[in-house]
């Protein structure tokens, strides 16, 4: 993976981030089969999921869109989710190949290392959500939100991403290992996932899921895509938007204090 160089006192903060954006853009069209198979998942889940429980769309707790609109939204939220809970372990290999030491002993700002890797997975995100939306759309999915509804989805899948990226940021700076992100993101990203309403309305789970499920950020991103798409936001919209606003920024703040102290360790 190719490096960074900023002459010393000649770059800003935005040039900074934009050098360090386009070195993992680079990587990423080097390596493009990692996105695009990222995306076998949510088709897999959308067309089987779809299929197995369609069924239920004739509850009338999935309204007169039937399941497969109820569910790509979720799914939209789950591929983000999923996406972003990898994320550190561009930073796992820089430290061993010695790429992190390099950007530690130039003069470029450490939020600007934070926040160029992190455009570059959430314009990831943002492609991948298109896919899924499309997806969605083929298997039979209408969105009455029509395209507002869509870009506020996206919009809340950016925050979703924001959040997990930077987290897994964090734990990968302050592990340094990849055994320890991949087990501490498959033990969050699941429970996440199902203790959410991302394939099922929260009447139709038991009491201890609906209280739990209430306060997971996951609900929020979900509520506000499926609002969005369909043109009808909930009713707890503007806490939930404003939660995952909160957790975007406190969850940036950690990586790069994470790194910071990565720094300052070495």
């Amino acid at each position: 993976m190719s490096t960074v160089v900023v002459s010393a006192g000649s770059a800003g903060w935005f040039a900074q981030t934009g050098q360090v954006l386009r070195r993992w853009l680079i990587s990423t069209f080097r390596q493009v089969w990692g996105p695009v198979m990222s995306l076998v998942q949510p088709i897999i889940w959308i067309v089987l999921f779809g299929q197995v429980f369609h069924s239920l769309g004739a509850l009338p707790q999935f309204g007169s869109a039937g399941y497969i609109a109820y569910l790509v939204p979720g799914i939209l939220m789950m591929t983000v989710l999923y996406s972003g809970a990898w994320a550190g372990t561009g930073y796992i290999d820089d430290i061993g190949s010695g790429v992190m030491d390099q950007y530690l002993t130039s003069p470029i700002s450490r939020s600007a290392i934070i926040t160029g890797q992190l455009v570059q997975q959430l314009i990831i995100n943002f492609a991948q959500s298109l896919v899924v939306l499309g997806i969605g759309a083929l298997a039979g999915a209408r969105f009455a939100g029509g395209v507002g509804g869509m870009l506020l989805t996206l919009g809340v899948a950016t925050l979703l991403a924001t959040i997990f990226c930077c987290c897994s940021t964090a734990v990968a700076l302050i592990s340094r290992s990849q055994i320890a992100l991949i087990s501490l993101s498959q033990l969050i990203v699941l429970p996440a996932t199902f203790l959410s309403t991302t394939m099922m309305p929260a009447a139709l789970m038991p009491d201890w899921v609906q209280a739990v499920l209430r306060w997971n950020p996951m609900t929020w991103a979900v509520e506000l895509g499926r609002g969005g798409l369909a043109g009808s936001l909930p009713d707890a919209g503007w806490w939930q938007a404003g939660g995952l606003v909160l957790l975007a920024a406190l969850a940036f703040w950690w990586a790069v204090r994470s790194l910071r102290s990565y720094q300052r360790s070495i």
